[in-house]
């Protein structure tokens, strides 16, 4: 049975393509530096966020935890937004793997003030203080909107005066950079470190990319098999991912495009709240006026006309996702069905 799945950018199945590349790639043992479609990966995506060196990790979660570990000390603390993936959704690793805490922040009109920048790092000059060893950004943010490059290259200034460095999630950087009809290149300079996820809007099966300089990345390679990502075979999944990055990312228009389809069909509905000038990428979220309904009930409803989504969480916010296998008959199939569920 086939489902139109808004739940997340993440389950997008590979393309045709990406299967007959898999099948066909050259591939070498990476533990020691000899699979060529890796190599040609790691290569690529360095060169687009303008950075030396790249590695090739299982996923983008394993590569922000590789990022923190390899850039912190323990007992370090990091600034970071609180509604990030790194503080919500990577299961407390960063306490646990690096030994950091968090200072976290909640971004004013989604983003953060140079002032409050300022004021949340320490230099570690008091006792009783810990140290700010990094700060992290993420672009896009959890919400589907962008940091503006003005504010991106205000805040690099200020991190460069403190001497403090800076790691990107950038699993949706080139959601970013479409949004912002700028290069990944530009967004990315103004951090010493990115992670890439390969396998969300860019439809490949599995993998991520940390980038950075060759000595931060050779770093990494050593503390990649700490962690237990040392990979072997895996031209195949590197095949799909160069797909993903030569082609896949110049298709995230469409899904922007499908994505503002779906907030403008949404504003029909009086029972529900939609701001469609906060339409960036490829993210949707609304509210119902009155949430009189359980969560699970509105799930399963969806589920049983072939619609997967998430309910309300506990803000009473409903996000929805668009990807390469969304369009606008799926869109209008999920306005319907929203329209049998409100007269139900």
């Amino acid at each position: 049975m086939a489902f139109i799945d808004f739940r997340s950018d993440s389950v997008t199945q590979p393309t045709d393509e990406m299967r007959q590349a898999m099948a066909q790639a050259p591939v070498g043992d990476d533990f020691f530096g000899e699979d060529p479609s890796v190599i040609e990966l790691e290569n690529y995506g360095a060169s687009l966020t303008g950075k030396q060196a790249a590695i090739f990790v299982p996923s983008a979660t394993f590569a922000n935890q590789l990022a923190l570990f390899c850039h912190c000390n323990p007992g370090d603390e990091v600034i970071i937004d609180e509604n990030s993936h790194i503080v919500q959704k990577e299961s407390g690793a960063a306490a646990l793997i690096s030994g950091v805490n968090f200072r976290t922040f909640v971004p004013k009109n989604g983003v953060l003030c140079d002032d409050d920048l300022i004021y949340r790092i320490r230099t570690g000059h008091e006792p009783d203080e810990p140290k700010t060893a990094l700060i992290c950004l993420e672009n896009t943010m959890s919400c589907g909107n962008t940091i503006p490059l003005k504010q991106m290259q205000s805040m690099r200034y200020i991190t460069a005066r403190y001497h403090v460095p800076v790691h990107l999630d950038g699993a949706r950087l080139f959601n970013a950079a479409t949004s912002l009809n700028i290069s990944a290149a530009e967004i990315a300079q103004n951090a010493d470190t990115v992670t890439l996820c390969l396998s969300k809007g860019l439809c490949a099966p599995a993998g991520g990319l940390l980038c950075g300089s060759k000595e931060f990345i050779e770093k990494a390679r050593q503390k990649r098999r700490l962690l237990g990502g040392e990979m072997h075979k895996v031209g195949g999944l590197a095949a799909a991912g160069l797909i993903g990055l030569k082609q896949m990312r110049q298709c995230l228009v469409q899904d922007h495009e499908t994505a503002f389809y779906l907030a403008n069909s949404l504003t029909q509905f009086a029972e529900i709240e939609v701001d469609i000038t906060r339409i960036e990428t490829n993210m949707v979220t609304f509210k119902f006026r009155e949430d009189n309904f359980e969560t699970e009930a509105f799930e399963d409803f969806f589920k049983h006309r072939n619609i997967l989504l998430f309910g309300p969480n506990a803000q009473g916010t409903v996000k929805l996702y668009t990807h390469h296998w969304i369009n606008k008959q799926h869109v209008d199939s999920f306005v319907k069905t929203l329209k049998e569920f409100l007269q139900d």
